[in-house]
């Protein structure tokens, strides 16, 4: 067992546990959000002696996240945080104490926090007439009114790129971060092909690579929104960019995402739902369990059965049509 020492500041605490967390290899997305609630705690409680800290501090601020706190949002929207982000929140404390247990022997003051409670939030997959109109807020700006002339629409300038991410993530049911991580050269547009590579540079969640595909639809727009890049030939450069020709990120694609269900009046328009539309309107096709946990890259059925009974797909069956012991008759 480690020895205790005298005193360590949440300041100086907060790098070590990060720098002991990066060592696990674990993904860029999760460091981050370590970091973000650590570092929102600290500036809340103050540079206080991480061995003192009291179980009453932390369900204070807990309480103070779900009552008071009033995070800045794209958009000016100041709703309170959810269930789910404070359980997150929890969670990342959790991990920081254990932490600080293991290293130094401190007691940990969460074992007196209960884990905040959250229902699981409805998924709700986009309908084919919302898709249908997302697509077509895609392709041109908002009416614009002058005195001197009629009213008038522009095509928007990010209208081909914009249509491609849409279509790229409904068919694929690629996470924000995987699409944000392709290469060209990850690409087959001839075969439909998409390699999320291994590792964080791919952007996959637990690092697992795998291989999707996309349909006609979203091939003939991707070769569309090429055409318009002159660095289309170049396998290394960002499948698809953002401002000043940077790659896309997963903030920006939210708020590309938001502002477009905006504009089309379609509520919860973000990356994860198309995702969640992807792997229900799949299932409901006939596509079977044991292929789209793979197509997901899940590393177990719990989800996959989630979305089964969204579905009302009859897992049984699925089971027994794809089962090798039974079709090999063995």
């Amino acid at each position: 067992m480690n020895r205790s020492i005298p005193g360590l500041k949440i300041s100086k605490a907060i790098p070590g546990f990060l720098q002991y967390k990066s060592a696990e290899a674990l993904s860029p997305s999760t460091l981050e959000s370590y970091r973000k609630h650590l570092e929102q705690w600290f500036a809340y409680l103050g540079d206080k002696d991480v061995k003192k800290i009291t179980p009453q501090e932390i369900r204070a601020y807990l309480v103070w996240l779900q009552t008071e706190y009033k995070p800045h949002r794209f958009g000016g929207n100041e709703q309170r945080l959810s269930p789910k982000t404070v359980h997150n929140v929890w969670i990342s404390l959790s991990a920081f104490f254990s932490w600080a247990n293991r290293e130094f022997n401190f007691p940990s003051p969460m074992k007196m926090v209960p884990r905040p409670k959250f229902e699981v939030a409805l998924i709700e997959p986009f309908t084919k007439e919302e898709i249908e109109v997302l697509l077509t807020a895609c392709d041109y700006s908002h009416e614009a009114k002058t005195e001197r002339r009629r009213k008038f629409v522009m095509r928007r300038f990010t209208a081909y790129r914009d249509r491609a991410v849409i279509l790229f993530l409904l068919d694929t049911g690629l996470r924000s971060s995987e699409l944000c991580a392709l290469k060209i050269g990850d690409v087959d547009q001839k075969t439909g092909k998409v390699t999320i590579k291994h590792g964080a540079t791919g952007g996959a969640k637990g690092k697992k690579g795998r291989v999707v595909y996309m349909g006609k639809s979203t091939r003939r727009a991707l070769w569309r929104y090429l055409a318009t890049r002159e660095d289309a030939d170049d396998s290394e450069t960002s499948l698809f960019l953002g401002k000043f020709y940077r790659p896309l990120n997963k903030g920006v694609l939210r708020q590309l995402l938001a502002r477009l269900g905006d504009k089309a009046k379609v509520v919860k328009v973000h990356p994860h739902r198309f995702r969640h539309t992807f792997a229900i309107t799949y299932l409901r096709s006939n596509g079977d369990l044991f292929t789209l946990k793979a197509l997901l890259g899940h590393s177990s059925l719990d989800m996959v059965q989630h979305y089964a009974r969204i579905a009302q797909v009859d897992i049984e069956a699925a089971h027994r049509r794809a089962s090798p012991a039974d079709n090999w008759h063995l």
